[in-house]
């Protein structure tokens, strides 16, 4: 059950995803302050998810840190660009706007430059300041629309509301829901809402939603994998404002100089990869649920060669599949063999005989599933 499923309020910023994507590296602003922990009155758990499903956010604007230390093998080199690598390691500082569902900004800001999100209406405009281009996408009128091309990237949240909008989603029988300790963030005193997998394939010990004790709102997010007392990915407010922003900070200007790429997203055909309503690709399926769902994909060969296909326009540059999986331990047993890739928070194991599988569990886990 998904205590925010019918309060799109609560899903605001939802195409900064795509502006995390073309992130091009993180200003070092370190770790989050700690300060001491305020006094509040007693709330269970249950009270804080109702204040999350009656919380009324008119407006909002602050500066959002973005740190992700997930353990993964140094990738730099074997895949092109820098924007994955990027996303899936080191800091990252975003400066956001909210006034309304149809009116946000997320500006990305790194040591060379900056990245800008805006939507305002139907209008949808990324803006690059190292290249000076931008693109102009006019959104659908339903929800239906597809996403711009940049958004075919991995989905990590932007702001903290964004990631607890995803682990409340989660909640099921499967997870253990407390209060934690309170904290202060940004400068607002907040509850601490804690959400832990009961299953032991897991290797999420705990996610950690700071929330906003007068306002109701999400200011930090926190995801901590099992065996670590540190957050193994985190996204907080550092400075938050709760009036409502000027109209103009949703207006796009070009830059002197800049290019501009007109694009209108087309609705997918139905039954196509992502239509709402589909089944979606068939030759990618889940198994289990909760905590431990494995995503299971095809690829078009085995994990030692390279892609066999050519990709659309903005899909993610191809990859040597042979570098890449070079490095990674060989695995076998009654399943097969392959490669397989380890995190602090997810596995992948892809298989010799071009099966690759996903989660946020542990490798035998991921055995366990490769053998059915």
């Amino acid at each position: 059950m998904s205590v925010l499923r019918s309060r799109p309020v609560l899903r605001w910023l939802v195409p900064a995803t795509a502006a995390v994507a073309v992130i091009g590296g993180g200003a070092a602003i370190g770790t989050f302050a700690a300060e001491a922990e305020p006094s509040l009155p007693p709330r269970t758990a249950a009270q804080l998810l109702v204040d999350l499903q009656t919380s009324r956010l008119e407006g909002l604007s602050g500066t959002v840190v973005q740190r992700a230390d997930l353990g993964l093998p140094a990738l730099v080199g074997l895949v092109p660009g820098n924007e994955l690598t990027t996303l899936l390691s080191g800091t990252h500082t975003l400066r956001v706007w909210y006034s309304g569902p149809d009116k946000q900004r997320v500006a990305l800001l790194d040591t060379l430059g900056e990245q800008d999100l805006i939507r305002n209406g139907r209008d949808l405009w990324t803006w690059g300041s190292r290249t000076n281009t931008a693109r102009h996408h006019t959104l659908g009128d339903g929800t239906g629309a597809a996403r711009p091309a940049a958004a075919a990237v991995p989905n990590l949240p932007a702001t903290p509301q964004q990631a607890a909008d995803l682990a409340l989603g989660a909640i099921d029988p499967s997870t253990e829901v407390s209060v934690g300790r309170s904290a202060t963030v940004a400068g607002q005193d907040a509850y601490e809402l804690v959400l832990q997998p009961r299953d032991r394939d897991s290797l999420v010990h705990q996610l950690r939603i700071a929330i906003d004790a007068k306002q109701h709102v999400p200011l930090r997010f926190e995801v901590l994998a099992k065996g670590s007392d540190k957050p193994a990915f985190e996204v907080a407010f550092t400075q938050v404002d709760y009036r409502r922003p000027d109209a103009d900070q949703f207006r796009f200007n070009p830059p002197p100089g800049v290019t501009v790429t007109e694009e209108k997203a087309e609705r997918p055909a139905p039954g196509s990869p992502g239509h709402d309503g589909s089944a979606g690709d068939p030759q990618v399926r889940t198994v289990g649920e909760g905590w431990t769902t494995v995503l299971i994909a095809r690829v078009d060969k085995a994990v030692g060669g390279k892609p066999a296909t050519a990709k659309p326009a903005g899909a993610a540059p191809d990859v040597d599949v042979s570098k890449l999986l070079g490095g990674l331990p060989a695995v076998s047993g009654d399943w097969g063999s392959g490669r397989l890739l380890t995190g602090k928070l997810f596995s992948v194991l892809l298989t010799d005989d071009g099966r690759v599988l996903a989660g946020a569990v542990t490798p035998e886990r991921l055995y366990q599933v490769a053998r059915g």
